[in-house]
């Protein structure tokens, strides 16, 4: 008989369940305001690595651990900085993941052998429900490596579809893009490892503008999302130099397009905010991209949203996505690899 995944609202016998899963060394879909995450022990190596095992994952790529609260956060990690607490007053329980010391009780397959550990809090009910009743779970996004994350439960389904996968069902996530990753530095300053929720603007009011410093991705993998190429759909996706407006009257066979506010005429495809909301449009990216992922090998064209506020979120997100560039000349349109 085929083994398929299990997906439960939460209610006491699914809670009870799903620690009983966790406790037991296995995985649990579960959902947090971001993205559905993939959950395990955060103690527990072998359970751990059967998170990498699912996934697919390289070990170099270390996790997120989540916490419920201050009682737990002290069970991770080894130091918390007064700039590391007032991040955590302004920004806990939400979307924004530290880079702190590690608790020698963190095993070294959850930072991939690193001294610090990526750690949040997070704000979605039934990941807090979850948390208080087991404990710290390690949990990247719930989607084999390199894929389109998940923000629905149905999402996490079709990633493992041939697994006994307990999956909590909290309904669709709220913010739609990751985390925001960030490392306290000792003189005041913050370290962007990652692009999310979290907007820089946001950051910035909290630590001082010219506190905030962006990290190259060309330096050493030192957070989750870092990697040049991620979150990427089965079919070919091109950014479309100078924006949607850009293409040809006439669509390509297959070709689909992905726009922020306004699909080009005659051009099939979704449309992420027509209102311009980048709320909205961060919300609806990943499900967009998992629409258009059809199965067809013809290319979905995308543009950038505004360059602002959780827009460079959604333009991380596509960057790292795209196969490469688009742009229309007398010849059509000519596709150049990132």
């Amino acid at each position: 008989m085929m083994t398929l995944p299990q997906c439960l609202a939460l209610n006491a016998a699914a809670l009870a369940q799903a620690v009983a899963q966790l406790g037991a060394g296995q995985c649990v879909g579960l959902p947090t305001e971001t993205v559905y995450g993939l959950a395990a022990d955060a103690f527990n190596a072998d359970a751990v690595l059967k998170i990498f095992a699912l996934k697919q994952r390289p070990s170099f790529d270390p996790l997120i651990v989540h916490v419920a609260d201050s009682t737990q956060l002290a069970q991770v990690v080894a130091e918390v900085t007064p700039l590391a607490r007032r991040l955590i007053a302004t920004f806990w329980p939400g979307p924004l993941t530290l880079l702190l010391p590690k608790q020698p009780s963190v095993p070294d397959v959850v930072t991939s052998g690193l001294p610090q550990v990526a750690v949040r809090c997070p704000a979605h009910p039934v990941a807090q429900a979850v948390l208080r009743a087991f404990g710290p779970l390690a949990a990247p996004s719930a989607n084999r490596f390199g894929r389109i994350s998940p923000t629905t439960a149905l999402h996490v389904a079709a990633e493992f579809p041939e697994t006994d996968l307990l999956i909590l069902d909290g309904g669709p996530c709220n913010h739609g893009v990751e985390s925001t990753i960030v490392e306290p530095l000792a003189d005041g300053g913050l370290n962007l490892l990652r692009l999310g929720s979290v907007t820089t603007e946001a950051l910035a009011a909290c630590v001082g503008e010219g506190r905030l410093r962006q990290v190259d991705h060309a330096e050493k993998i030192r957070a989750p999302g870092q990697l040049k190429s991620h979150y990427a759909p089965r079919r070919p996706l091109y950014i479309v130099e100078g924006g949607l407006a850009a293409l040809p009257a006439i669509a390509p066979q297959g070709s689909m397009a992905l726009a922020f506010q306004t699909l080009p005429p005659g051009w099939p495809g979704v449309c992420l905010s027509p209102t311009g909301d980048l709320v909205l449009a961060a919300r609806q990216i990943f499900a967009a991209l998992r629409t258009l992922d059809d199965g067809s090998a013809a290319p979905i064209y995308a543009e950038y949203a505004p360059d602002h506020g959780l827009g460079r979120a959604i333009n991380d997100r596509l960057w790292k996505a795209a196969t490469g560039l688009a742009h229309l000349t007398t010849h059509g349109l000519q596709h150049l690899p990132k």
